[in-house]
């Protein structure tokens, strides 16, 4: 990807633990990690974690609720740096089958719960910091996987798709302090949609039927996503990510192309996303922060 000259990632010990939820992230940030020499230790949540990714790399199977049980695992690893990702629902409490790890630090885990999202994880990472450990960032140890500053495709944002971007901005900034999501959907000025827990696919996935039934009237090839992440998020947890799915998803919409904050959002596999926008001309571009 071109671009800004990509972060110098921060002095990590090795070897750093990736407590990995779903999806592909976890091992593009341990392929990151080994390639710079660091060995990565996975520890997979089980029900969430892919096992044939997992078994590429050290690591070991974890069940939500057993923090006990998981720092034992990361102390004899000698994992002191540690970094949260991947995608995880939020279980509720009753699911959960704790250890005495976990109940003794219950009336934290409780406070935790009571908030967002954002809230949760912030108080989660206290609970290790807590215990000795150092939380990183995707920043601090996988910088080469951010989205750089400017388009990475052949086409670009037009003045109407400027306009439209500055509002999707606004908006987002507007809805921060509510927790809700990291994107929205703007054409020519409108907010057409909002990301809820649902996610970016199923956002995309109500625009793509408002158009086909009438209720967006706009030209196809009009709009933007905007995606960022809240103004008082924690970057070390939860930065927004985008891939070919969400430019398949984009297109499928007949929006024009997709804005995202350059250093705070995650690109994955970038070059099958860069071939997919610009066989349909449509444009990906990073925002200043």
């Amino acid at each position: 990807m071109n671009g800004q000259p990509p972060l110098q990632p921060l002095a990590i010990a090795s070897p750093l633990g990736i407590i990995a939820g779903g999806g592909a992230m976890p091992f593009a940030v341990a392929d990151s990690l080994l390639a710079r020499g660091i060995k990565p230790v996975v520890f997979a949540l089980k029900g969430f974690c892919d096992p044939a990714q997992a078994a590429r790399f050290d690591h070991h199977w974890i069940p939500i609720g057993k923090f006990g049980a998981l720092l034992r695992l990361m102390r004899s690893a000698q994992c002191r740096d540690l970094v949260f990702i991947g995608t995880l629902v939020r279980p509720a409490i009753s699911e959960i089958r704790l250890d005495w790890g976990t109940l003794r630090v219950m009336p934290a885990v409780f406070r935790a719960f009571r908030g967002g999202d954002d809230h949760l994880l912030t108080s989660v990472s206290r609970l290790f910091e807590h215990e000795g450990f150092r939380l990183l960032g995707v920043k601090d140890v996988a910088p080469d996987i951010l989205m750089p500053a400017g388009s990475i495709t052949r086409a670009m944002p037009d003045a109407d798709a400027e306009t439209d971007i500055a509002r999707g901005r606004e908006v987002l900034r507007a809805l921060s302090p509510f927790d809700i999501g990291q994107a929205c959907v703007v054409i020519d000025g409108h907010v057409v949609g909002i990301e809820d827990i649902g996610g970016t696919d199923a956002l995309l996935a109500r625009v793509a039927d408002l158009r086909a039934t009438g209720r967006i009237r706009a030209k196809a090839g009009r709009g933007v996503l905007v995606k960022a992440p809240k103004s008082s998020q924690d970057l070390r947890f939860d930065l927004p990510t985008t891939g070919p799915r969400t430019v398949e998803g984009a297109i499928a919409a007949k929006l024009a192309g997709i804005a995202i904050v350059a250093g705070n959002t995650i690109v994955a596999e970038p070059q099958e996303m860069i071939d997919a926008a610009d066989a349909a001309n449509f444009f990906v571009t990073g925002l200043p922060a």
